[in-house]
């Protein structure tokens, strides 16, 4: 693993953090295969239950691309004439697939500015808890480029087409209030508190039901993009695999017992 991303366990929950605090946590190539890889890892992984994602620092979650390397990636290709740059594909695309598509809670503890793909990477997260200092801007139109690692799925999921559409064409600093106005915050806490409130909401989660969890994402994409039909036919698919859980027995049986269920995500 790169020395950019660090990768700790509490239990069932797993931390990753972007820690590039001097270059704003920007995603240079070697850290971006490590998040890349870091996350397949953690979402492949039976013994991890969620997983937290944040930024080293009190300035940035991550500012997105590095810049600095992608002019040098840029002239070096006008130079040479190579092909175009496969960062997308080789990189963000796996990323967020990995992100967005695990069977398990994902959290982001945005600490900082969120910008670009560091916006997007956040956006892919299940839930975020921001510091009152934190901001998130979608920056791509500013240099001239169009959305990636997700931004045009996510973001009008999380806002609605016509202020996705605004954030955007017309990228801009989203203040922590207003994005727990949006949507695009789950919580807002004050910054000194941010480390302490996103492990304890994130730890909750990696003890909870892990299978139901998991079903709850997959029914929600499904939906996306099929009729009630086809959706029913899922939640039945989707409910016969939760029931036959071991956390619903559990669940159950402390609901008669009058006791709290400690769930084994299985």
């Amino acid at each position: 693993m790169s020395d950019t991303v660090r990768h700790e366990r509490d239990g069932a929950l797993a931390v990753l953090t972007i820690d590039r605090p001097d270059a704003m946590n920007a995603l240079d190539t070697a850290t971006k295969a490590a998040l890349r890889d870091a996350v397949a890892a953690v979402g492949a992984d039976p013994a991890v239950r969620a997983v937290l994602l944040t930024g080293a620092g009190g300035k940035a979650f991550c500012v997105g691309q590095d810049l600095k390397e992608h002019v040098g990636l840029l002239q070096r290709q006008r130079e040479t004439g190579e092909g175009a740059l496969r960062t997308v594909a080789e990189h963000y695309n796996p990323l967020v697939r990995a992100l967005a598509g695990m069977r398990k809670p994902t959290v982001a503890a945005v600490n900082g500015v969120a910008a670009g793909a560091g916006a997007s990477l956040a956006f892919a997260c299940d839930f975020r808890i921001l510091a009152d200092t934190a901001g998130f801007n979608t920056s791509f139109a500013g240099v001239a480029l169009t959305a990636d690692s997700g931004a045009s799925w996510t973001l009008p999921r999380l806002v609605g087409h016509a202020r996705a559409t605004e954030l955007l064409m017309l990228p801009r600093t989203v203040r922590a209030d207003e994005a727990l106005t949006l949507g695009l915050a789950t919580r807002v806490v004050p910054a000194a508190e941010l480390a302490a409130t996103a492990h304890e909401f994130a730890l909750a989660l990696a003890n909870g039901p892990t299978v139901a969890y998991g079903a709850i994402k997959e029914s929600l994409a499904y939906a996306a993009s099929h009729s009630l039909d086809e959706l029913l036919d899922k939640e039945d698919e989707l409910q016969t695999r939760a029931g036959n859980s071991e956390d619903h027995r559990i669940a159950v049986d402390a609901f008669l017992a009058k006791q709290k269920p400690l769930f084994t995500g299985r």
